[in-house]
């Protein structure tokens, strides 16, 4: 399926006369992938899995907020580009027919099982293997005898995840543009063709996720003994995310700062790190803008632990807005140093909180509170609560988020 066909017919029915041009904020819904939706199984982005959440929410409300839904989609996670092809576009479609402003968030970072030939350096009885892959993986130390065969993620629960990616390996890069070469028309093509009238049906793209190295893949030292031993019997102290810049476990990025040629011996450093993250998003915004995005579509996903640490920079390029995850500021934004000092850097049309929850109790009051005081912030165009599926049935937050999207203004 190519071209704008699917979605002809819907948006000729949707067209009429344009609204005046000031511009929304937006609270973005993530819908977790695997639970309502998959990438691989375009049928489950049918209309009927907005159900629910349409009839909770004032989906239809247009008022300077607006409600809008995020999809992840993990493209070096694929086995079939066709079939993460036809999911996309019957997203994009579906928000259409439902009328549902949408985020698409692309990962090439997190999840790139499906891609052995790029990861798999040491087993020769599993898809993939090529030795040389050890230099499209992180490394614990100067070289590629150090290549990490696995890594953790705790995102709830500790889990195995494989070893992450070098972000400056040049097979990998090539995989990466490989995919954005074939998304992001599919994207830019569908948004240009909306009627001027729902064209803030497009929120935008996000890239990355919450890019950084070492945190949502960590490394245990000693970990790649630990491959074939049972994981229950893998190590649980998890990260000490102030200690930079090994976060508390062994120290990765050796790998991406030797091939981008800022150091091939001693120790790698915080702004090491950072200046590699830096370098992968702008590589993906500047595509993203080259084939066809403008730059107030296209937003990164940065991310910062240590207080007012050099990572949240690496967020802030020429082609993009900036986003960053807010967990301990998420009650107000103004108040977080970090992001604070990416923007004071950044010259872009807006900026984002790509990721958010509120902790705390499940009440109305501190909820709105917290969502008014991030959309107050100038230039913020988006937050985004991570994720339906932990407020859905916390009926105080429903009812906040009703007060603030249909609350004069």
């Amino acid at each position: 399926m190519t071209g704008l066909t699917p979605y002809c017919a819907v948006l000729c029915l949707l067209a009429g006369p344009a609204r005046a041009a000031a511009e929304p904020q937006f609270l973005v819904l993530n819908l977790t992938p695997g639970h309502a939706w998959h990438q691989s199984r375009p049928d489950t982005l049918a209309p009927d899995h907005l159900a629910e959440l349409r009839a909770k929410l004032p989906f239809d409300h247009r008022g300077p907020i607006r409600l809008a839904t995020s999809y992840i989609f993990s493209y070096l996670n694929s086995a079939s580009d066709a079939t993460f092809d036809d999911a996309l576009r019957r997203c994009l479609a579906t928000a259409v027919e439902t009328d549902t402003p949408i985020l698409i968030a692309l990962d090439g970072e997190n999840w790139w099982d499906a891609r052995p030939d790029l990861w798999n350096w040491w087993d020769p009885a599993k898809p993939g293997y090529n030795p040389e892959n050890a230099r499209n993986v992180e490394w614990t130390g100067p070289g590629p005898e150090h290549a990490v065969k696995l890594a953790w993620r705790n995102w709830g629960r500790q889990l195995r995840v494989c070893p992450p990616p070098n972000l400056m390996s040049p097979r990998y890069r090539a995989a990466c543009a490989e995919q954005m070469r074939r998304i992001v028309p599919i994207i830019a093509a569908w948004s240009q063709a909306l009627p001027a009238a729902r064209r803030d049906l497009f929120v935008g793209i996000k890239l990355g996720w919450e890019s950084s190295i070492g945190v949502n893949a960590w490394h245990y030292p000693g970990g790649n003994d630990l491959l074939d031993r049972d994981p229950k019997d893998d190590p649980q102290t998890g990260l000490n995310t102030d200690l930079l810049p090994s976060r508390g476990v062994a120290t990765l990025g050796y790998a991406a700062v030797a091939t981008a040629g800022l150091r091939t011996d001693g120790q790698v450093t915080e702004a090491d790190q950072a200046e590699v993250v830096r370098r992968h998003l702008a590589d993906l915004c500047r595509q993203a803008r080259e084939l066809g995005l403008p730059r107030d579509k296209v937003f990164t996903h940065g991310v910062g632990w240590k207080r007012d640490e050099l990572l949240y920079r690496a967020a802030v390029n020429a082609d993009s807005c900036p986003g960053w995850s807010s967990y301990h500021h998420a009650a107000d934004p103004a108040r977080d140093p970090g992001v604070q000092s990416g923007l004071a850097q950044s010259d872009a049309p807006g900026w984002a909180v790509a990721e958010w929850l509120l902790g705390g109790p499940l009440q109305i009051e501190p909820w709105h509170r917290a969502m008014e005081a991030t959309f107050a912030e100038p230039k913020c165009r988006y937050l985004c609560v991570y994720n339906w599926e932990s407020i859905r049935t916390a009926e105080p937050v429903l009812e906040a988020i009703r007060q603030l999207v249909t609350a004069p203004r």
